[in-house]
């Protein structure tokens, strides 16, 4: 079979992430000394899409979500890193459409909400069922859904959630647990804020507690705090949440070199940080005015302890990966703090995290083009707010890098004045696929519509 996107050269730009990104993404790529580049040829790549197609079902699926996302995050990473005429990992996706994100009112789920939250939004993908923001995994009036990780298991295939978040956050909760409140991540919180979901009342316990219930295989991100709230209820009354999950049978892991170490004969939970693992980058804050020109640099607060996010990509899969049965697994990763950045007008902490994403993705496009029963989809969970603007007077906040390129680059953030939030937007957002059932994506979709993309490639009921 031809060797896809065979026929187009790519120049990148130089630099370390560039360099590892590369080496983790063995594709057709040509490097050049220039700092700037052309890359994609004009020619005809109609066989290229062919090819690209393919029917049939998958044995895996890896699923990668940018948190927050959009095409202008996108490309802001592209130009700082790559520049302007460069690729990112996930820009070699063959296949690509847009989906539409909305949520829906709570109790009136024929009324959108054009501006969803990454819990409604999850849970769309998730469990095919629109919900209000804020809702882990439940419809509009509070009834828990069954997640397709959820079904994955009942079909007999291995399972991993990973993310850069705290394991509790709402993407990587919509997969296995079911509360009326994204915020009901510990047994405390739960008996606040959910009272028919805490254990006390006869309820499936917190997000941690169901998180353990569930058993994905692998189970990786921050948020140790929780793990560390006691049980209010049940066989387990009086313990904490992580004496759950060792006596679930979890080799717990809280470093890089413990991670490397994990077998498959247990599953495994990582808990890396107490709460949302540490950005890569800093830099200078959008402000009023601008900024003067600067380059990102890594973040001095980073633990060298902690696994980077393709670190935790490649173990995932080499602990879900099992070619002695003959089912696979569905595996999701979340790029979760480019959402979490962009909130913060911090444009050097959200291109650090895309560029951190798109090394895991690279990771996953490696095993899938040696694996080629493995389908790869690659989405955000919605939009953001920030923009690349002309160097001039704007009334938001703005700051400006210095990117790979020598040029300079100027994000704008104006939902949201000096301290606070920005804001999503109600965008649709891009989606791409490569491998058995990736055609689906293929131009614009509901973002509920995964869901059976990931069903129908998975064969499950």
């Amino acid at each position: 079979m031809r060797t896809l996107f065979a026929g187009r050269r790519k120049w990148l730009t130089a630099g370390a992430l560039g360099a590892a990104l590369i080496a983790a993404a063995p594709v057709a790529l040509a490097t050049s000394d220039t700092a700037t580049s052309r890359t994609a040829s004009a020619g005809d790549r109609t066989q290229d899409v062919r090819n690209a197609i393919q029917g049939g079902t998958a044995r895996n699926v890896i699923l990668f979500i940018g948190d927050g996302m959009g095409q202008s995050e996108i490309t802001a990473a592209r130009n700082y890193e790559r520049g302007a005429a460069g690729r990112l990992a996930m820009d070699e996706l063959p296949l690509t459409g847009d989906y539409t994100t909305y949520a829906v009112e709570q109790n009136n789920p024929g009324k959108p909400n054009y501006v969803t939250d990454s819990a409604a939004s999850g849970t769309g993908w998730a469990t095919g069922t629109k919900t209000y923001n804020g809702a882990i995994s439940v419809d509009a009036y509070g009834n828990a859904v069954p997640t397709i990780l959820e079904l994955a298991k009942r079909g007999g295939l291995r399972t991993g959630d990973v993310t850069t978040a705290e394991i509790q956050d709402a993407t990587p909760a919509v997969l296995g647990s079911h509360v009326v409140s994204r915020d009901c991540k510990g047994p405390v919180e739960t008996t606040a804020k959910c009272a028919q979901n805490a254990k006390e009342n006869g309820g499936a316990g917190s997000i941690s507690e169901q998180l353990v219930q569930t058993r994905p295989d692998v189970l990786l991100g921050g948020g140790a705090t929780f793990f560390d709230q006691k049980v209010t209820a049940g066989k387990f009354k009086g313990k904490t949440v992580l004496d759950q999950a060792k006596a679930a049978g979890y080799n717990v892991v809280n470093t890089a070199a413990d991670l490397a170490k994990a077998k498959k004969d247990k599953p495994v939970l990582g808990l890396f940080a107490p709460n949302n693992m540490p950005v890569n980058w800093t830099g200078p804050a959008a402000v009023h005015g601008g900024t003067q020109p600067a380059r990102c640099t890594p973040n001095p607060a980073l633990p060298k302890t902690q696994p980077k996010l393709a670190e935790q990509t490649r173990k995932a899969i080499e602990l879900l990966d099992d070619r002695h049965s003959d089912k696979g697994f569905f595996l999701q990763v979340e790029g979760a703090s480019i959402d979490k950045q962009d909130h913060s007008a911090d444009p050097c902490g959200q291109i650090g995290e895309t560029i951190d994403f798109d090394s895991a993705i690279a990771a996953g496009l490696a095993y899938a083009r040696s694996h080629r029963d493995t389908l790869v989809l690659v989405t955000a969970d919605h939009g953001h707010s920030s923009q690349i603007v002309e160097p001039t007077a704007t009334p938001g906040l703005t700051a400006t890098l210095v990117t790979n390129e020598g040029s300079n680059m100027t994000l704008a953030y104006g939902t949201a004045e000096t301290g606070g939030s920005q804001s999503h937007t109600g965008t649709q957002v891009r989606i791409a696929g490569y491998g058995p059932q990736a055609a689906n994506i293929v131009g614009l979709t509901n973002q509920t519509d995964l869901f059976s993309t990931l069903k129908r490639a998975l064969r499950l009921r």
